[in-house]
């Protein structure tokens, strides 16, 4: 039998390598590249469902930006809403993972498990905070409070009132804010061996925040970045909190976030071209974002 070179041994390995990785390749092509290439051409064309597409080029985003109000407080509000609960959220993602990573690994796998249930609990956390906490009548704890100590002779409409909305969805979603990026961060600082620290106080690490910047987030780099992008997802691709919380439409559109706006022109009105095109633009900017930060956690770690 003849015996294979290195690189025919080489070869095969590599078609053995193509072999295993197509399946996922194929459900990748299929469920995520495709969908983005077509969402792209439909944002070109107006469509309704009803009828084949039309081709009208850039005239949805024109529309975009020239006639239509709403989508331009959508993008306030999106940005007010992401300014804030990004940051702060990834922030207290870590500081509680840091918090609980020297605990003992049952009190730690149960205090986890408390700050990760409010992402589990789906509808019933929206009744917690709308039917219960923030409720519009004199029964609602807050509400309650406030009369008892005088602050307010009337229950506040808490979710009707414009001025109320966007910062209750935001409290609302900083308290989900420990879902699966705050699983990451807590992955990836247990992950970290003891010696390290122990190195790191040989070579005059002193402090708490010492170990921080210089043990902790380089060793967690990948767990950071990932926490990342889930993160920038529940930013921008989550419009059940705003919808749940405030209704549809909330009151003038004080609670409207681009997902909302996206969600009405698809599955409301059907203008699949308009909702495309609302699509790309958002797709655009979270691309956009995630590099960016990408790019700031590497210089972090490094």
């Amino acid at each position: 039998m003849k015996k294979m070179t290195a690189k025919e041994s080489m070869r095969k390995d590599q078609v053995q390598l193509y072999v295993l990785l197509a399946p996922f390749m194929l459900v990748f092509l299929v469920f995520t590249v495709a969908p983005v290439i077509v969402t792209f051409i439909l944002s070109l064309t107006q469509y309704n469902v009803l009828q084949p597409p039309r081709f009208i080029g850039l005239d949805n985003f024109k529309n975009l930006f020239s006639n239509d109000p709403i989508f331009l407080t959508s993008v306030k509000n999106t940005i007010v809403y992401a300014v804030i609960t990004g940051p702060v959220g990834y922030m207290l993602c870590f500081f509680v993972a840091w918090a609980i990573s020297t605990l003992n690994r049952y009190i730690r796998a149960v205090l986890v498990f408390l700050f990760y249930l409010p992402a589990l609990t789906g509808a019933m956390l929206f009744t917690i905070w709308n039917g219960v906490i923030f409720s519009g009548d004199v029964y609602g704890y807050m509400n309650s409070f406030l009369m008892r100590f005088g602050l307010t002779t009337d229950p506040i409409q808490w979710f009707s009132t414009q001025a109320y909305i966007l910062p209750l969805i935001i409290v609302v979603q900083l308290w989900l804010s420990l879902g699966t990026g705050f699983l990451a961060m807590v992955a990836g600082i247990t992950s970290i061996d003891r010696q390290y620290y122990e190195a790191g106080a040989i070579d005059g690490v002193k402090s708490r925040l010492q170990e921080i910047r210089y043990i902790t987030l380089p060793m967690m780099a990948p767990h950071l970045m990932t926490a990342a992008v889930l993160q920038i997802t529940a930013m921008f691709a989550n419009a059940a909190i705003a919808q749940n919380l405030a209704g549809f439409p909330s009151t003038n559109y004080a609670g409207h976030l681009i997902m909302t706006h996206l969600n009405d022109y698809s599955a409301i009105r059907a203008e699949r071209g308009y909702a495309s095109a609302i699509a790309v633009l958002l797709f655009i900017f979270m691309i956009t974002l995630n590099r960016t930060i990408m790019r700031a956690l590497k210089k972090v770690s490094d």
